[in-house]
C-alpha cells in the first residue's frame, strides 16, 4: 500500500513539476516582450510608439490566431506555417508578424513536447539542429538586412508560390515526385527546410511533408514535428531579441521596424488557451487522413489570397 501511495505521489510530483516548468518558460517569454517595451519607453526612443505598452488588439490577428493555434495543438505546426502568410495579408512585413507569432508557436511547442518527449525521434532532431537551424538564422538575418533596407521589399509572392506548390502535391503526381526526390536526401532537404523557413516561415510544410514520409505512430509524429518547430522559432526569437537589444549586428536592420507591444502578450495567452482547449476536445478526434486535406485545401486559399495581395 505504501509503495502504491509513494508512486502516486512521484507522479503528482512530476506532474506539478511539469507545469512549473511550463509556467516558468512562459513568464520569460512574456518578461522578455515586457523588458524590450521598457527598455524603449525609458530611452524615449523616438519610435517609441512602435514599442509602446498600451495595447492596440486587432480582432483579425486574433482571429487568426485563434484559428492557427488550434492547428497547432493538433499537428504540432501551423501558427508560423499560416498565421505569417494570413498575417502578412494585414502587417505586410515579415519584422511586422514574426514578434506576434513567435511567441505563441514556442508556448504550444512546449506543452506538446513536455507531455510526450518520450517519443521525440533524437537522430531526426539533431539533423533539424546542426543541418537546419544554421540556414533558419542565416536566412532570417537575410530577410531583416533586405527588408530594413528596402521598404518596399516584400515576399509576400515567393510565399504564395510556395504554397500553392505545396498544396497541390497531393494532386499532381509531379509534384509529389519533387517532394519525395528531396525527401530521399536528407542533407539537402534539411537545408533547404533551413533556408525556405529562414526567409518565409514555411519550413513547416517541408517538416510535416518528411515527418510523415517516415509513418511515425501519431504521438511520436506531433511531439517531433512539435520539438524541431519549437526550434525553428526559439532560435528565430533569440536571433530578433538579440539584434533588437544591439548584442549582434545585422546590416542595415533598425529596430523600429519590429512589431513589438505588450498586445503581442495578450496574443500569446490567447494562444495558450486554445491549445489547452484544443488539446482536451479535438486532438484524439482527427487524423492524419482528415489533416492533409484540410492541410491542402488551406494553404491552396491562403497562397492565392497572398499572391492577389503581393500583386
Amino acid at each position: 500500500v505504501s509503495a502504491v501511495k509513494e508512486k502516486k505521489m512521484g507522479a503528482r510530483f512530476i506532474e506539478l513539476l511539469n507545469v512549473l516548468i511550463k509556467t516558468a518558460i512562459m513568464g520569460l517569454i512574456m518578461a522578455g516582450i515586457i523588458l524590450i517595451n521598457r527598455k524603449y519607453l525609458m530611452e524615449g526612443n523616438v519610435n517609441s510608439g512602435t514599442f509602446s505598452i498600451p495595447m492596440n488588439i486587432s480582432m483579425y490577428t486574433l482571429i487568426v490566431i485563434i484559428i492557427t493555434s488550434a492547428v497547432q495543438s493538433v499537428f504540432g505546426v501551423g501558427v508560423l506555417l499560416f498565421g505569417t502568410p494570413l498575417l502578412l495579408l494585414q502587417y505586410e512585413k515579415l519584422t511586422l508578424v514574426l514578434p506576434i507569432v513567435l511567441p505563441i508557436s514556442i508556448a504550444i511547442n512546449i506543452f506538446q513536447v513536455v507531455k510526450h518527449y518520450k517519443y521525440i525521434d533524437t537522430d531526426f532532431y539533431k539533423k533539424i539542429l546542426f543541418i537546419t537551424i544554421p540556414f533558419v538564422i542565416v536566412f532570417l538575418a537575410l530577410v531583416l538586412s533586405l527588408e530594413a533596407k528596402f521598404k518596399n521589399l516584400g515576399i509576400g509572392i515567393f510565399v504564395g508560390l510556395f504554397m500553392l506548390f505545396v498544396a497541390l502535391k497531393s494532386y499532381s503526381r509531379r509534384i509529389e515526385q519533387i517532394l519525395k526526390a528531396f525527401v530521399r536526401y536528407e542533407k539537402t532537404y534539411f537545408i533547404v527546410m533551413g533556408i525556405i523557413h529562414g526567409l518565409t516561415n514555411l519550413g513547416g510544410s517541408l517538416l510535416t511533408a518528411i515527418a510523415h514520409e517516415k509513418n511515425y505512430p501519431k504521438d511520436t509524429t506531433r511531439v517531433t514535428v512539435g520539438v524541431s518547430y519549437g526550434t525553428f522559432a526559439l532560435f528565430q526569437m533569440l536571433t530578433l531579441l538579440l539584434a533588437v537589444i544591439g548584442i549582434i549586428n545585422i546590416p542595415g536592420f533598425a529596430a523600429e521596424n519590429m512589431n513589438i507591444s505588450f498586445s503581442n502578450v495578450i496574443y500569446l495567452v490567447v494562444g495558450v488557451v486554445i491549445f489547452l482547449i484544443t488539446e482536451k476536445f479535438l486532438y484524439t478526434n482527427i487524423d492524419n487522413e482528415k489533416y492533409n486535406k484540410i492541410f491542402g485545401i488551406f494553404l491552396f486559399l491562403s497562397g492565392i489570397l497572398l499572391i492577389v495581395k503581393s500583386l
